[in-house]
Parts: C-alpha cells; sequence; structure tokens
C-alpha cells in the first residue's frame, strides 16, 4: 500500500486557523479513501499536492451561497468549506455511499456550514440561485454549462475546477455559452509560485 504524501509546508499557509481541521479531512480520506471507492490507489503519494491543495487555493473566490457538484469525495466542496466557514455550502451527489461519506465527515468535522443533498444537479431545486457554483473533474465544459448555470442566481457565477485544457474546452463551448448567457468567461491559474501544481479555474458571470 502506498503511503500518504508528507503534509506540504504551504498547506498551513492556505488553510491558516483551519488546518487542523484540514488535517482530519485528509487522514480520514487517506484511511479510508480506496476501500470506500473515493480516490483512487495510487493517489495517496499525492493526495495533499494534488486534491487538497488544488481544491484549496480557490479559496477566495467564494462567498454567500455555493453548490458544488458531482462532491464525490468532498473535492473541492469540504476542502472549501473547511477554509470558508463564513460561506454557506450545498454539496450535491446522487450516490448513496458518497453522501454516506459526506455525512460522516460532515459531522466529524463539525461544518456548521455545510448541507448535503443528494440528487442529480439537474433535479436541484435551487429557489433563487446560489451566489457561486462549481464542479471539479466532473465533465467536459460543453455538458457541464448546462448543469450548473441553471442553479446559479442572475448575476452570480461559475468557478469550475479544470485542468490544463480549460481554454480548449471553452472553445468546445460557445454554444452552451451563448445558451445560458454567460459572460466574461474566462480561465485564471491559481497557485504560481505557490504551488507544485497550479489550479486552473474556468469563471463566468451568469445572466
Amino acid at each position: 500500500m502506498s503511503e500518504l504524501e508528507p503534509e506540504p509546508s504551504v498547506a498551513a499557509d492556505l488553510f491558516g486557523d483551519r488546518i487542523d481541521v484540514a488535517r482530519s479531512f485528509t487522514t480520514a480520506l487517506a484511511r479510508e479513501g480506496e476501500e470506500r471507492g473515493l480516490i483512487g490507489p495510487l493517489e495517496l503519494p499525492r493526495l495533499w499536492t494534488r486534491h487538497i491543495l488544488n481544491s484549496v487555493i480557490a479559496a477566495p473566490l467564494f462567498h454567500g451561497s455555493v453548490a458544488d457538484i458531482g462532491s464525490g469525495a468532498g473535492l473541492p466542496g469540504l476542502v472549501l468549506a473547511i477554509a470558508r466557514p463564513d460561506v454557506q455550502w450545498t454539496l450535491v451527489e446522487p450516490m448513496e455511499r458518497r453522501i454516506t461519506w459526506l455525512n460522516e465527515q460532515v459531522d466529524a468535522l463539525e461544518l456548521a456550514n455545510v448541507a448535503v443533498l443528494r440528487s442529480r444537479a439537474e433535479d436541484v431545486q435551487p429557489g433563487d440561485g446560489f451566489d457561486v457554483v462549481t464542479a471539479r473533474a466532473v465533465s467536459a465544459l460543453r455538458t457541464l454549462i448546462p448543469l450548473t448555470a441553471p442553479l446559479v442566481r442572475d448575476g452570480g457565477e461559475l468557478a469550475l475546477l479544470k485542468g490544463m485544457n480549460a481554454p480548449n474546452e471553452i472553445d468546445g463551448a460557445q454554444k452552451q455559452i451563448k445558451k445560458f448567457r454567460l459572460s466574461d468567461v474566462r480561465v485564471e491559474v491559481l497557485g504560481e509560485g505557490v504551488l507544485p501544481e497550479t489550479t486552473r479555474v474556468v469563471r463566468a458571470r451568469v445572466r
């Protein structure tokens, strides 16, 4: 069995006084994640770098009420909720075993700012809408925009964590960008000079 990556020194800087909560979550994910089908067998040696820090670097982008679509193991939703206790998070996930894990972690970490919702994105009733909707490693933008944009309040934002291919995904989603009235669509690269692997976030305003 591979060993958990040692905690990078920058983790404490990014999480601040929430670092102990982040450590508890990372330890639990390392201990149970593979067995419960939450992460792959090769992820432990890069769990901090590739998943935890890759998620938390985006924490300053969020405010108000946020939905994380396809939360899975809690990446990025639980990580961001740990870092931003001032923001209200709704973690949306259709699979029961993942919902069980998310609820266990919310209880264990005492995250009063998190609601866990078992649902597919297209079945969520957002009320007045969320201030920001996020997702990480769910699907290509042309598929993801129709799932996420309807959940955003008028004037709210999408902040979707993507890979190196983000600019090409934007090019391939022009039809959906127009249909769902997205503006100021751009890729922001986060963590340069701070993280070994940068994070790309596709941001857009929803009107």
